[in-house]
Order: structure tokens, then sequence, then C-alpha cells
């Protein structure tokens, strides 16, 4: 069980590069500085996509995990 208590989950199971990540960047816009959200998906890319989405734009990944193919990210806004 997760750590962290996102004010928002994303459940992009279905959708691939590059819809998830541009997803995530148009809500994370709409939380708060220091706010969680979750990701939920299937696609194998954001495995590398948000660490490096997260390093360019000063957000954090906190936590990634990967269970039957699906992946859990919790991202937390800084910027």
């Amino acid at each position: 069980m997760a750590k962290y208590k996102p004010v928002k989950i994303l459940k992009d199971i279905d959708q691939c590069c590059p819809l998830t990540v541009t997803r995530a960047i148009g809500e994370i816009e709409k939380v708060g500085i220091g706010d969680v959200i979750e990701i939920r998906t299937t696609d194998p890319g954001s495995v590398a996509d948000f660490p490096a989405w997260a390093k360019t734009t000063g957000n954090e990944v906190l936590e990634m995990s990967q269970d039957a193919g699906l992946i859990t990210l919790f991202l937390k806004r800084l910027v």
C-alpha cells in the first residue's frame, strides 16, 4: 500500500505514449504545489518518460511500481 495521499488519480490504462504523459502534465498543472497525483497505466514507456519529465520540469516521481503490467506512479508537484 502506498504511503501517499493523491488529490487526483488518473487511470490511463489503455493509453500509450505520449498520451499518458501529456494528460498527466495537464492534470498536475491543476493541483497545488506540494500535491500528489497518482497515475495508473499499462504504457511501458512511462517507466522512462515520467522520470525524464520530472527531471526537466523540477517535479518529483515519489514512487513507481509495476505489477502484472500495471504501472503505478505517484507524482508530486513542486513547481
